[in-house]
């Protein structure tokens, strides 16, 4: 059938059926008309949002509460209106002597009742529409975490072959040499780098004195790195207004006569 969907119900095919009612073919009582006008109007404006929920993944229980119900209303509406033009049958144009017949029929089913039942449902979905904000409406979205970002800031689980790498690592870091040593951790992304540093920047706690672990980006803002780092191996420093010559001569003062590791991970 024309206008039925899974997600949509028989709204299509509803407000087809109510414009071919409301065409010139068809000549109905004045009261029953105003109705049927409403119907499609405000059905319509409905189908818009109904289209768009249906395309939408994740929606709360709220909006499927809402969407279900227009689609249960749709079939509704549309046996209805069915069941109106099998009454009529191929009659579509009443002169003025059948009228007395046509209220007799609407009477005897009860289809104006009923049409009006269905407005009145119509219009209580329009306001939940209205309360709900759903002409606003967005999903909740799922927001990807980051894995080294994950990393970075919390235990790492699950960890596969990583003893091995993280006890080279802290060897290298450990080795009782005077001067200062740089160890990179280089690879392609996804390799699990910024784990295997951190799980090491946890294990070496105990080897210095100070220690500090930053994130920064290929192009970083110096003031706020220096800052970073001195929080972390000073936190008594209140380097708020402190320009970058004060940040490094605050840094240099921590760490004279100390051991200390620094960790900074690089992300694009």
């Amino acid at each position: 059938m024309a206008g039925v969907g899974v997600g949509t119900g028989a709204l299509g095919s509803v407000i087809a059926k109510l414009a071919a009612l409301l065409g010139d073919e068809y000549k109905m009582l004045n009261r029953v008309r105003k109705d049927i006008t409403f119907l499609e109007r405000e059905l319509r404006r409905m189908q818009i949002l109904v289209n768009a929920l249906a395309d939408m993944e994740g929606l709360d229980a709220l909006a499927k509460d809402w969407k279900g119900s227009m689609r249960d209303l749709s079939y509704d509406m549309e046996e209805c209106i069915d069941r109106f033009m099998r009454r009529i049958g191929g009659k579509r144009s009443f002169p003025k002597k059948a009228a007395r017949r046509l209220k007799t029929l609407f009477a005897r089913h009860g289809i104006g009742t009923q049409i009006k039942e269905l407005k009145a449902r119509v219009a209580e979905e329009g306001e939940r529409r209205q309360r709900l904000n759903l002409d606003n409406y967005a999903p909740p979205t799922t927001v990807a975490i980051d894995p080294p970002l994950a990393a970075f800031h919390g235990v790492a689980k699950g960890l596969v072959a990583m003893d091995g790498r993280r006890d080279e690592v802290i060897s290298l870091l450990t080795e009782e040499r005077v001067e200062l040593k740089v160890v990179a951790i280089v690879g392609g992304g996804g390799l699990g780098k910024t784990t295997l540093a951190m799980e090491t920047y946890r294990k070496i706690g105990e080897h210095f004195q100070c220690r500090a672990s930053v994130s920064v980006s290929r192009t970083p803002d110096l003031e706020t790195l220096l800052k970073d780092v001195l929080s972390q191996i000073d936190g008594d420093a209140q380097s708020e207004r402190w320009n970058k010559d004060q940040l490094i001569r605050r840094i240099q003062s921590s760490l004279t006569g100390k051991r200390y590791s620094f960790f900074i991970h690089t992300h694009t």
